[in-house]
């Protein structure tokens, strides 16, 4: 039996734990005691505590495993696949990281690595998608909305934060990538908003974030962007924060302490945006691919809509992203992932066997993908 090790035990890292541990021996790591106490009642799950920012532990921590997943903040991304690289292990990554990921992908290569990253839903999801299409179409347009949001909308943000609250302001902050007849643009975060109905919510607004990520390098796509959603309204009082400075990580003297505004916002926001237990979330996400196939023209639109699991009381965020890590896990540990060196999720949708895998393995496990051909 494979030996895995999840690093990060957040909600997200909880929910791929708590799957994997029903095929492989899993070991759970944090830093924080309070994150591993929701394993208790997983006997079949070890927990380990320990700061994976020291090197030194970080390499105690993974020489005895087969596979790691890295399910870290943005900030620690990076440097945990690098490490994972160095130390000769696999690892899947779902971090949000802002480096730039190819750099590694000699390295992976040298070591006899693979290394997969973006392995959640946007990106991920529609990473695998549009790779599966690519290899049987010429494509034209790619475009992909995607949101994680509470049911209930409660005032002043109508938010709860469903992964790590500083990724989610990298979100607010990050300048988006997308490409625009053939031609690469770069525009601030929260730019170029539309209202777009997606049943059964309603209306919610999209902008622009940097989630093309490995596509704008993988794919040969003259028009491709991602947008992330929420409910209406949100665009307005978010940028309101970013352009007074709270955002801002350069340092500002305050009653004679240096502080970074985005550090002092952090604090404030995690308590309001904090998802409390049992309530309820879902997840919203669009992929539409235009373009030609045997000729014709084609059009196909995904759509996913999933909700908070009562039974198992597993957000949905973390279910469409840690469920689409765990099914990425079980191809490479079924040895149907060939690739050595850096590979993104796009290039393992191109294998239409690794595709159904893994659209049945998210099936199974009630995150259902709609499609319509046009």
């Amino acid at each position: 039996m494979k030996k895995i090790v999840v690093l990060g035990a957040g909600l997200i890292g909880k929910a791929i734990a708590v799957d994997l541990a029903k095929s492989f021996e899993v070991t759970a790591v944090d830093i924080n005691p309070s994150e591993l106490e929701k394993f208790n009642k997983y006997k079949n799950i070890s927990t380990q505590i320990a700061d994976l920012a020291d090197v030194e532990e970080f390499n105690n921590v993974v020489k005895d495993f087969d596979l790691i997943i890295g399910a870290l903040p943005g900030y620690m991304g990076y440097y945990a696949v690098k490490q994972s690289i160095l130390a000769g292990k696999d690892i899947i990554d779902i971090s949000f990281f802002r480096e730039e990921p190819f750099e590694l992908d000699q390295l992976a290569k040298e070591k006899n690595v693979t290394a997969i990253i973006d392995a959640g839903i946007a990106p991920g999801m529609g990473n695998v998608i549009l790779g599966y299409h690519n290899e049987r179409m010429k494509i034209n347009s790619y475009k992909c909305y995607s949101g994680g949001l509470p049911f209930k909308r409660v005032w002043p943000y109508e938010y709860k934060a469903v992964f790590s609250p500083m990724d989610v302001l990298e979100e607010y902050i990050r300048p988006a990538r997308y490409v625009l007849n053939g031609e690469l643009v770069v525009r601030k975060a929260l730019s170029e908003d539309e209202l777009e109905y997606f049943e059964p919510i309603g209306s919610l607004e999209a902008w622009n974030t940097d989630g093309l990520r490995t596509l704008i390098q993988t794919m040969n796509i003259p028009n491709m962007i991602e947008k992330t959603l929420r409910y209406p309204g949100t665009i307005e009082y978010i940028k309101v924060l970013r352009e007074t400075g709270f955002f801002d990580d350069d340092y500002i003297l305050v009653n004679g302490k240096q502080i970074r505004p985005i550090d002092f916002t952090e604090k404030l926001l995690f308590p309001v945006w904090e998802l409390k237990r049992n309530e309820e979330d879902f997840t919203m996400m669009r992929v539409i691919i235009k373009g030609k196939e045997k000729g014709k023209e084609k059009k196909y639109t995904y759509n996913l809509f999933d909700k908070y699991d009562k039974k198992t009381e597993m957000t949905s965020m973390a279910r469409t992203t840690g469920y689409t890590c765990t099914a990425i896990a079980n191809l490479l540990a079924k040895g149907m992932v060939k690739h050595k060196g850096l590979c993104p999720p796009e290039y393992l949708g191109v294998d239409e066997k690794n595709f159904n895998f893994i659209m049945d393995y998210l099936k199974e496990r009630g995150v259902n993908y709609s499609v319509t051909e046009e």
